[in-house]
Formats: structure tokens, C-alpha cells, sequence
């Protein structure tokens, strides 16, 4: 999964960071199922700890249909993350398409109890070999 490109936004002195990559062996094309897994780190770069409280995913395909998907935490958790120090997780999804994006943000409270919104870059679900959605 570390060779997979990166990509990479900045907010607030944020930087999240997503490495996507294709699950052959969960997927099945001839049943219209590709899975992909991703990997995300969070990097607290400014000079206060944040909290992550709440996820929101926009999910779309290659045929344009989108889903919403928004909940409380990434996996279960709430992660504090102290200045200079990350956070990494990894999660999951499935498409009906061999191809798609996603692209979303974090809900983050500073130590002040400022709320503020964090982009999630988005990011392209390829299968390796066919024609990428986006770059």
C-alpha cells in the first residue's frame, strides 16, 4: 500500500494525507464489486492539539452516482492529536464501478472549543491497468 501515490491537503495547519489502493482478492468484477482500501494520516502541524470529532465522505463512482457518507470519529475512535505529532488509520470501500473518487473533511475542535472543518484531498479508486478518473 506504500508505493500507492499520495494525496495531500492542507488546512489550518493540517495536512491530511491519503494513499488508496486497490483490493483484488476482496474484489469481484463479474458481481460488479471493487473494493479498495486507503490509508489516511493526519498532521497536526500548528501549535495547538486538535481532536477529530466527526468524518463526511462524498463517495462517487464512475457512473456519477454519489453517496454521502458522515458519522462521528474515523473507526470508532476520537483521536487528540498533540502539535507535531499524527495520526494514522486505515479504512475501506466498496464501488459497483471499476473506477471512482472520494473526497471529504474532518470536523476538528481546537483547545479553545473552535470547531472548524478539515479537507480531506480527494482522491482517485483505480484499478491498476484501466483508465484513471482523476489525477
Amino acid at each position: 500500500m506504500h508505493d500507492a501515490p499520495a494525496y495531500e491537503a492542507e488546512t489550518d495547519g493540517i495536512v491530511v494525507r491519503v494513499r488508496p489502493s486497490y483490493l483484488a482478492g476482496q474484489s469481484d468484477p463479474d458481481g460488479g464489486r471493487w473494493v479498495w482500501a486507503y490509508q489516511v494520516e493526519i498532521v497536526n502541524l500548528s501549535a495547538s492539539p486538535v481532536q477529530l470529532v466527526a468524518r463526511r465522505w462524498t463517495i462517487t463512482d464512475a457512473l456519477g452516482h454519489v453517496e454521502e457518507v458522515r458519522g462521528p470519529g474515523v473507526v470508532g475512535e476520537k483521536p487528540t492529536i498533540q502539535p507535531g505529532d499524527s495520526y494514522s488509520y486505515a479504512s475501506g470501500c466498496p464501488l459497483g464501478t471499476a473506477s471512482g473518487s472520494m473526497v471529504g473533511g474532518y470536523s476538528m475542535v481546537d483547545d479553545l472549543g473552535r470547531m472548524f472543518e478539515v479537507a480531506i484531498p480527494a482522491f482517485s479508486l483505480d484499478v491498476p491497468g484501466e483508465r484513471r478518473v482523476l489525477n
